[in-house]
């Protein structure tokens, strides 16, 4: 079985990266055995919730089913993803699960995802995110499992680096900023990269033929003193020539078109809040009923569909919910509004009505019609019966 290693710069059970994920598990054998390393998030109190929802998520959006397990041995699939990068560290190097992770990178063998926190550790320092970021300590390095000197890589890695969380502050490069970044390379080992991951995207190494490729919504940025290489979603290049990039070569490649989706790309959650608010805004201001109540089914449908996500920062999903709830009371007040409307409208059509009767009695269909075309444009239909008039809204 080839080997593939796949690192997340976040999005890991998300809708985004879900292409990423079954590419990835198409080179399983039948009956591989995948593991879930839940190490990064074990010392969390809702741990068991996190592993539920990532396990519902890999069976149903990926097909795989996943055990969650201590340990790696025998596994041909492995994934770790968010929590903190320093527990799974400590336990890691306690545990022998490092030396497991580097063995399978040194074979060439297994699918090794590690996404987020994961993902921090992958090359040989580690940015100690929840130290640094909240806790307040000193910018500094922790050694980190470093599976990408089999690949002949010296780097470290950082997700979330293209992170705008922050608003008014510098929450890039996994919540360092440019001014903690710039500090700690200066104490890197001399040429030592920064591969720096976007969120929601993906760095796909197969460990046989060597192809690398950048797929997901951002890019890789390779970054050195002074200069810095940035390769979009859809590039694709080969191992030694990444590892020039990251020892300061030039001529890096142009960046290849993205490969053809054969469903349209994945928005973020973030942006389906907006497009969701903005539909319903619009729909109000018509007034449009209907389609002001399908913007919140389909607000409430984007819920359902990131349920599994378990970064556990972004807050994205309680950020829907409660305009959810704003937009339902916003749906009754609109239902209120059209219900008074409905009851006023009899004494103003009815009226309009019997003058357009008049007016036909005396033989003024051109200014009838008029009436009756305002009223149409008004929401107003009229059915002219043996009977007399009629009108619907």
């Amino acid at each position: 079985m080839p080997g593939v290693l796949v690192l997340m710069g976040s999005g890991e059970t998300s809708p985004t990266m879900v292409e990423i994920h079954r590419a990835a598990a198409r080179t399983l054998r039948a009956g591989a055995r995948a593991v879930l390393l839940d190490t990064p998030y074990a010392f969390q109190e809702n741990r068991a919730d996190i592993s539920a929802r990532a396990c519902r998520y890999f069976s149903h959006s990926v097909g795989l089913d996943v055990e969650v397990a201590p340990a790696i041995t025998g596994a041909d699939w492995v994934f770790a993803g968010p929590g903190s990068p320093t527990y799974a560290l400590d336990r890691w190097a306690g545990s022998g699960v490092a030396g497991d992770l580097r063995a399978r990178i040194r074979a060439r063998e297994g699918v090794t995802v590690l996404a987020s926190a994961a993902a921090c550790t992958a090359g040989l320092a580690t940015v100690p995110v929840y130290e640094i970021y909240k806790v307040g300590a000193e910018p500094h390095w922790r050694e980190g499992i470093d599976l990408l000197e089999p690949l002949g890589l010296q780097a470290v890695l950082i997700p979330h680096y293209d992170n705008a969380e922050g608003g008014t502050h510098d929450t890039r490069y996994c919540y360092l900023g440019e001014r903690r970044l710039s500090r700690m390379e200066r104490e890197l080992p001399p040429g030592t990269a920064v591969l720096g991951l976007d969120e929601h995207t993906a760095l796909v190494i197969d460990l046989e033929s060597e192809s690398v490729r950048i797929a997901g919504r951002g890019g890789l940025t390779v970054r050195r003193p002074g200069t810095q290489t940035v390769l979009p979603s859809g590039t694709r290049l080969d191992l030694a020539e990444l590892r020039r990039l990251a020892e300061g070569g030039s001529g890096g490649p142009v960046p290849a078109p993205p490969e053809p989706e054969t469903q349209p790309a994945e928005v973020t959650l973030e942006e389906s809040i907006q497009s969701c608010e903005e539909l319903f805004k619009a729909a109000a201001d018509r007034p449009d009923m209907v389609a002001a109540a399908q913007a919140v089914l389909d607000l409430e449908a984007e819920m359902v569909k990131w349920a599994a996500d378990t970064e556990e920062d972004s807050g994205g999903v309680e950020q829907a919910r409660e305009l959810m709830r704003l937009l339902i009371a916003r749906l009754g007040e609109l239902a209120a509004t059209a219900a008074q409307r409905s009851q006023a409208l009899p004494s103003l059509v009815e009226p309009l009505l019997a003058l357009r009767a008049e007016l036909r009695g005396q033989g003024s269909y051109d200014v009838a019609d008029a009436l009756r075309t305002a009223l149409t444009r008004g929401g107003v239909t009229i059915e002219d019966t043996p009977d007399g008039s009629r009108w619907t809204i």
